[in-house]
């Protein structure tokens, strides 16, 4: 199987167990730019003075900046995407020049000078200077990972907390199972080779030939799957403490991590009942995706 980790000499094989995926709801962070606010105007003629802005979610995939830049710019809808080979985006050496995980979330201006370049290059410098701070670096070796590895579990974590409290303890499931060789099971990471948002996975899904297969291939996926915010960065820097190595989130607000395969195939039963009497329960609990009230990706 394929692996995307360094030696076991130099890296914790992340262990993530489950099995279940979901979305968090995007959150706009950071911000790029602040308007002053000058003697007393009605909201109206400050909405009509503020200038126009490009706001990237936290979670968004590449191809979703792609497509909102088009819009923000009024292109032709694959212009930007056409343009990311001449942009000369300063990226890892591991990115291979995909910028998945770089384009960083916040809200971005616009002006008449904006060019898909000039937004994407904002966005990965706006990355690079978060990303590349001591506290980074040194949060991404105490778990054996490189900065770009941090990124990618980060992403994970982006795509499978169902809340910003469960962030810490999705990383530790990543890491518990790496540590083990276990392969992560993220449906996050099947939804992302699909190119689909869905809470559903079903077997012949977790058979696809993809480097993204976290069911058949051991280690982390080869990129980040989508661009996390800052506060799934920190829970992949600094993981809750916990043995768990599976979660489902049986209903809104109520995910359930566990060590114990038995008792999470107990939550997974408890999730099947509570879907629709129409749904097919999945054949195996590890494949069940998890119910949130957030869109999944």
């Amino acid at each position: 199987m394929q692996m995307n980790t360094p030696p076991r000499s130099t890296i914790r094989l992340t262990r993530r167990g489950r099995l279940v995926l979901i979305a968090t709801g995007a959150v706009v962070a950071g911000a790029a730019v602040a308007v002053p606010l000058l003697s007393v105007e009605t909201p109206q003629e400050k909405a009509a003075e503020a200038p126009p802005t490009l706001v990237v979610p936290e979670g968004w995939r590449a191809s979703q900046v792609y497509e909102a830049v088009d819009k923000a710019l009024a292109l032709t809808p694959g212009t930007t995407r056409k343009a990311l080979p001449g942009s000369g985006l300063k990226l890892p050496n591991d990115a291979a020049g995909n910028p998945e995980g770089y384009l960083f979330p916040a809200t971005y201006p616009l002006d008449k000078n904006s060019t898909p370049q000039t937004l994407l290059t904002y966005m990965v410098d706006t990355a690079n200077k978060r990303f590349n701070r001591a506290p980074v670096a040194a949060g991404a070796q105490r778990n054996a990972l490189n900065v770009y590895q941090a990124v990618t579990v980060a992403s994970l974590v982006q795509a499978e907390a169902a809340t910003k409290a469960d962030m810490g303890k999705v990383a530790r499931v990543v890491y518990n199972r790496l540590e083990r060789g276990m392969p992560l099971q993220m449906d996050s990471t099947i939804n992302y080779a699909l190119n689909r948002s869905t809470l559903k996975t079903t077997e012949s899904d977790t058979r696809i030939a993809s480097p993204y297969n976290s069911y058949q291939r051991m280690g982390l996926p080869p990129t980040p799957i989508d661009n996390p915010g800052e506060e799934a960065m920190r829970a992949a820097l600094s993981p809750t403490p916990g043995d768990w190595l599976y979660f489902v989130t049986v209903r809104p607000g109520d995910t359930r991590f566990t060590s114990s395969f038995v008792e999470h195939q107990r939550n997974v039963a408890e999730f099947n009942r509570r879907q629709s009497p129409r749904a097919t329960p999945q054949k195996s609990p590890a494949k069940t995706p998890r119910s949130t009230s957030a869109a999944a990706r």
